[in-house]
This record gives C-alpha cells, structure tokens and sequence, in this order.
C-alpha cells in the first residue's frame, strides 16, 4: 500500500514506478465500447482537466465538486483532477461546479448561471455532444482539448485537505479507508468492478488499485453473461 498523502503523490510515485501500464480499462456493454488509458495516459487526461476546472470553471482549493456521472472513466479522470487541486468531492446538491453526463443535463443545466455545469457527452474518445447544450453548459468535449498535458497546482492542496465531504487526502490513502471491500485485491493486481468509482460506495474501486500499483477494470451496463469474458480477458485478479 501506498504511504503517499496527496492524490499528486500516489500518482507521482506511479509514473515513476511504471508509466506505461494500463491503469483505467473501460468496457460499456450497451454500445461495445473499450477505452484503455495507461498511467502516462490518465495523468495527462487528469492534467487536462485540472486546467479545465481551474482556468475555465474558476475553481480553488477547499472548494467543492459533484461528479455526477455514471460508472466511466471520466468519473476516474474527474477525481483525480479534483484532488490535483485540491477540491472537495461531495455528493451536496449545493456544490460550486459539477461534472455531469448527458442524464444529469435535466438537473443542472438550469443551474449553470449560478454554478459552473461542465457536461461530458460520454461518447467514445471523449469527443462534443452531437446536440447543442443549454445555455450556459460548458462541453467537455470541446473545452478539455485545448488544456496542456502538464498541470501544477499554483497553491497544491496537502494531505490535511478534504478530498470528499468525511475523508481528508492523507485519510483516503490510508490502508482501511483505501480497500475495496471483499475485493483481495493485492498489489499490482487487476479489479474488476461494475460499481461507480465517483459515488461513496464505488470509490475505493479506484483507489486501491492506484494506491497498490495496480489497475482497473471498469465495465457499465454489465451483462452479467460477458462478465466472466472480461475477467478472463483482461487478467482480472480480484472483483468488487
């Protein structure tokens, strides 16, 4: 297990240890999509993002985020660009700025004069959505393209921060609050999860596997007859 303190850190350590090894692999049963971001890969989409929540949606360390989004690996890449600011991941209905997909435009378009409302299309690659948004509703898609590949947090949060609304960073990392509950998973393994890494019960699904050197498989829209298939494709070692 990692002893790191700060997302930054868990992360550093990783691009040091093996920067080309898959970290997020993502399957969608509905739509047959598979994305495979390596550790070089995440950190440059965490980058990208991290502009993106500075520099276009004005946001500072100690504020807070909803990610509103169903299991994906833009959920994944979200909490990392959080807590490389250092925002706090919260579930409040008042947060300043959300993350949404294109099931929560309902909810927070109408919302996006007061709060900045970023909407991921969740179509493959990242890409815009296809349909004009609400008025005032930035799109990912287009907005994340044009963030570098490199990000340094100008007031870089510390392990005392809150990285949701009850753990601090350094409590995140910790070993009990890290585990996946039931998953066993060991160090460098694989874990193979349908849960949402950016809701309170599903997070550890992603933070035991960065902070054991490890990685995720990630499926939405499971069907439960494909799942052995996956397992057995991808190497999986553990489940959650």
């Amino acid at each position: 297990m990692t002893t790191a303190t700060t997302f930054t850190e868990v992360l550093a350590a990783q691009l040091r240890r093996d920067p080309g090894r898959p970290l997020v692999t993502f399957y969608d049963h509905a739509t047959d999509e598979r994305v495979e971001l390596s550790v070089t890969t995440y950190a440059n989409w965490v980058a990208k993002a991290s502009g993106l929540l500075t520099d276009i949606a004005d946001l500072e360390r100690g504020m807070s985020l909803r990610i509103d989004l169903p299991p994906h690996w833009l959920s994944t890449v979200f909490l990392g660009a959080a807590w490389t600011v250092g925002l706090r991941v919260t579930t409040s209905d008042a947060p300043d700025a959300v993350v949404c997909g294109p099931d929560g435009l309902d909810t927070w378009a109408p919302r996006a004069g007061s709060v900045p409302v970023l909407a991921c299309s969740l179509r493959p690659l990242g890409v815009r959505f296809a349909d004009e948004l609400p008025a005032g509703v930035l799109d990912v898609g287009v907005e994340i393209w044009s963030q570098p590949d490199g990000f340094a947090a100008w007031d870089p949060p510390t392990g005392d921060d809150l990285a949701t609304d009850d753990l601090t960073q350094a409590r995140l990392w910790t070993n009990d609050r890290t585990a996946a509950v039931g998953s066993g998973l060991t160090d460098g393994g694989r874990l193979l999860s349908v849960a949402d890494p950016a809701s309170p019960p599903g997070m550890a699904t992603f933070t035991e596997p960065l902070g054991r050197g490890g990685s995720l498989v990630l499926v939405r829209n499971p069907d439960p007859a494909r799942l052995d298939d996956v397992h057995d494709a991808e190497r999986a070692t553990a489940r959650a």
